[in-house]
């Protein structure tokens, strides 16, 4: 993990040197890299299977997970395609299917590891900024509900995805088989009460909570800080996503429509992923496997997150040259 922090320091002190429109040209080329990786992925003998999924490429000591850089490349290409698109936006045609086409085929291969939870976040992404690209309201209603039919028929279609449903609706009526992770993860929670149990003191942690470290790390910082420490969790995150919001609205003051739908859609990856974590963790949501953004363990999340933290900055420090008179 320390290898990825540091790795991900690296590339986003680089990332940062990149102008925007550096970005905006390359946008299309990584997508097409991002939907290569996640073809190469799923070809016996090279992805590498963990826990019945596989989402991984060995790179010697390390394991590289192309969705998490995946869903950088769907902030990036989502925006170059709404700019690009912007005269024919409300045209079904020419807007809409296209993006709606390069989407299914990136899903059906998430789907493929299966990583339901990457699946999400990326049509999140893609269907968040077409909205705030100036997608109709009616068409964008539209495609909500047939999301929200599609996402119903891929869990009943799948009886694990069905098992994770039930399990969440009474974790406790089989809370040593599927509702094992959510009720660990709720008595985590009691545990934690307001104030915690202290750094360090977590008991679900040992052996008790699956994937502590990742998809239930919110658990064991409600068990070891309490009430408090969520709350201070939540805060952060909220704070990140109002600041790239607002990144993305002066960007928009400036006539910078590319950067300002990237830093937006920065601020729904950060929000839909952090939300769903930490609904799942709460006994919110089903189960879901979705790391928290910045804090999870996990390599190939570190490195995108700060890749995506750095063009952030990237895009905040050029407005702040153009208001002084400069140069983007």
């Amino acid at each position: 993990h320390a290898v990825f922090l540091a790795i991900g320091v690296i590339a986003g002190v680089v990332v940062f040197q990149i102008p925007m429109r550096a970005w905006q040209e390359m946008a299309p080329w990584l997508f097409i890299a991002g939907v290569v990786l996640l073809l190469v992925v799923l070809i016996p003998g090279i992805g590498r299977d963990v826990n019945g999924a596989r989402r991984w490429l060995p790179l010697g000591v390390v394991n590289l997970q192309p969705s998490e850089l995946m869903k950088l490349f769907a902030v990036l290409y989502a925006a170059d395609f709404t700019v690009r698109k912007m005269a024919v936006i409300h045209d079904l045609k020419q807007a809409f299917l296209p993006m709606a086409g390069a989407m299914v085929l990136v899903g059906g291969l998430l789907l493929k590891e299966p990583d339901f939870g990457a699946f999400v976040v990326i049509i999140s992404i893609a269907v968040g900024i077409l909205f705030l690209g100036g997608l109709k309201a009616r068409l964008f209603a539209v495609l909500f509900f047939v999301l929200v039919a599609a996402f119903a028929l891929l869990i009943i279609v799948s009886p694990y995805r069905r098992d994770r449903i039930f399990g969440f609706m009474d974790p406790w009526a089989d809370a040593f088989g599927r509702g094992y992770q959510l009720s660990h993860s709720l008595i985590a929670f009691g545990r934690g009460e307001l104030f915690g149990v202290g750094l360090g003191a977590s008991v679900e942690k040992l052996f008790y909570l699956p994937e502590a470290h990742t998809d239930f790390l919110l658990a064991v910082i409600a068990e070891e800080l309490g009430f408090v420490g969520v709350l201070a969790v939540l805060a952060l995150f909220a704070l990140l996503v109002q600041r790239a919001f607002a990144i993305g609205r002066r960007c928009v003051q400036l006539d910078r429509l590319y950067p300002a739908l990237v830093a937006m859609g920065i601020g729904i990856w950060m929000g839909v992923q952090s939300f769903i974590n930490m609904g799942v963790n709460m006994g919110l949501l089903p189960t879901k496997g979705l790391t928290l953004p910045l804090m999870s363990f996990g390599g190939s999340g570190i490195l995108a997150n700060c890749v995506a933290l750095a063009i952030l900055l990237r895009i905040d420090w050029e407005n702040r040259q153009i208001t002084r008179g400069g140069n983007a």
